[in-house]
């Protein structure tokens, strides 16, 4: 009769849940039984343990053997277990000394020739360890670095169940000969997802060489473009093919400022449960940059999947950016699925297998043509779209969405002159850069001890009351209130853009000017301020 212990972590969506491995020895029939409601890919566990530990040079107990995971009522999926399962089976049969295993916590998968192999979400399970106490963690070596992120843990990163029983009974420990250079390494195949483009979360390699000076013209975008960046406010880019709206929306990520500590960490676990992030990359330090095709589902923008359901494009853009460009072409049902997660921050996803709440507090960009054929309002009758068909098109973005987008702006198409060259280039993406990072940091300061970070969080209410605008300056966007062009909302919406436009030209609160473009952004309707910010 034998018995150990040892823990492991079962993953909620980016939460995570230490899980207690029990193996327990008894006289009878060979057999390897594991209880505690695990999934098939866990119940596969016992082959690969099995396996592993003979290929690992150990002896399989040729007795009763249950393995138990506790808490029970919790469900269980992955491979992650296996490393704590074998090393629980080899303490209750003596192999390692169970008490050395009792306060460790194992992550990884077994191979059958008894490597370790990678997982997904190390870093949210090592997160969930520390909090529950646990200040030791075995892991995959390739993965070791993205665990040691979190502080006050001691990590140990292993190539093989051999080196880890070396460590674990104080043996010389064997050496593991990495594969041959220039060959695929299949250890790094556990960390990613089939498929996963470069689209669907981080900013890919390529789009750091973009600068907003590229893009030609377009004063009102680009302004509506920092503004959105300053304050993290939602953008809807409406404008005919070839203006530049995917080119302004490809550059936003670049003058956001750099991920703070502990976004980064948010940001790092979504990307490690969802197999995003790039080797040699443990951690995440600038904005993602979403853009899934029109064609994507309700359950791949907000999460879902069989089982519990895994983080989809509204949550890989958490700290970053959404862009869905030809918005009207996206599902009604896909397009107002956004609006929850717009006011909270996050996501609640119920499935049988369980409720998982996911982050999802993301800068959403909307990019539309005006009709079908995208000539519609353009010099030169180009538009052959009847009346009926563009009002049906320019209605499947609904009323309440659009409500929650704070700016909207008309993309007008590039002339002649400033194609050629002969209008004054923009600014650059470092100058734009700057003044955000700047605008952001008067926020902060202003906001501090609130629990708000930026202008597009703070409530209308505490805005009117902690931080009012200069006497008068909400005299035009109230009078838009009472004759209907404003909803509440939309007013608290303004007011909260007319801060972020007094926080880039360095004022101390917002005056009429202010109030005004934002009226202007959020609206369309001119209302005679110049749209450069600090202009005038």
């Amino acid at each position: 009769m034998g018995f150990a212990r040892t823990c492991s972590v079962a993953l909620v969506g980016v939460e995570g849940v230490v899980v207690e491995v029990q193996a327990d020895l008894e006289p009878g029939v060979a057999a390897f039984t594991l209880v505690g409601l695990p999934d098939k890919s866990l119940t596969e566990s016992r082959d690969r343990v099995r396996a592993a530990v003979v290929n690992s040079g150990g002896a399989w107990p040729q007795k009763k053997l249950t393995v138990g995971l506790s808490p029970a009522s919790v469900p269980k999926g992955g491979s992650g277990f296996d490393l704590a399962v074998a090393c629980a089976v080899l303490g209750a049969a003596e192999r390692i000394d169970p008490r050395v295993l009792a306060d460790i916590v194992m992550i990884g998968e077994l191979g059958l020739d008894g490597r370790v192999r990678p997982v997904r979400g190390v870093l949210p399970a090592v997160l969930a360890a520390a909090d529950a106490g646990y200040e030791q963690v075995v892991v995959p070596e390739c993965t070791a670095a993205e665990a040691a992120l979190v502080p006050g843990i001691s990590v140990l990163g292993v190539r093989s169940l051999r080196q880890l029983i070396a460590v674990l009974t104080d043996e010389p420990v064997p050496d593991e000969p990495p594969d041959e250079v220039g060959r695929p390494d299949p250890m790094l195949a556990g960390l990613s997802v089939p498929g996963a483009g470069a689209g669907t979360g981080l900013v890919p390699d390529d789009t750091h060489g973009l600068d907003l000076a590229d893009v030609v013209g377009q004063v009102s975008a680009r302004t509506a473009v920092e503004v959105a960046a300053a304050g993290a406010h939602h953008l809807f880019l409406l404008g005919p093919p070839g203006a530049g709206k995917t080119m302004l929306a490809e550059r936003l990520p670049a003058i956001l400022p750099p991920l703070s500590r502990e976004e980064s960490l948010e940001v790092t676990a979504v990307h490690s449960v969802a197999g995003m992030l790039p080797p040699g990359k443990p951690l995440v330090d600038t904005a993602p940059y979403c853009a899934p095709h029109h064609s994507a589902t309700m359950q791949s923008l907000v999460g879902g999947g069989q089982g519990i359901p895994r983080p989809g494009a509204v949550s890989l853009a958490h700290r970053g950016v959404l862009f869905l460009d030809e918005a009207p072409e996206f599902s009604s049902r896909a397009l107002d699925s956004l609006r929850q997660p717009l006011e909270s921050g996050h996501v609640v996803i119920a499935r049988s297998a369980g409720v998982v709440r996911l982050p999802a507090k993301f800068l959403m960009v909307l990019a539309a043509n005006p009709c079908p054929c995208g000539q519609h309002s353009l010099m030169g009758d180009g538009c052959e779209c009847p009346p009926a068909l563009v009002r049906r098109y320019q209605a499947r973005l609904s009323g309440p969405l659009l409500d929650r987008v704070d700016l909207k702006v008309e993309v007008e198409p590039v002339t002649r002159s400033e194609l050629s060259g002969y209008t004054a280039r923009g600014e650059t993406t470092q100058i734009v850069g700057e003044r955000v990072r700047e605008a952001r940091e008067r926020a902060t300061a202003r906001l501090a001890g609130t629990g708000w970070r930026t202008n597009s969080e703070v409530p209308g209410h505490a805005l009117r009351s902690r931080w009012p605008a200069a006497p008068g300056a909400l005299d035009l966007a109230e009078r838009d209130l009472e004759r209907g062009f404003l909803t509440a909302r939309g007013l608290d919406r303004v007011l909260r853009v007319a801060w972020t436009v007094a926080d880039l030209a360095g004022r101390d609160r917002p005056g009429a000017q202010d109030v005004a473009l934002a009226l202007q952004l959020r609206t369309g309707i001119s209302r005679g301020v110049p749209m450069a910010i600090g202009a005038g």
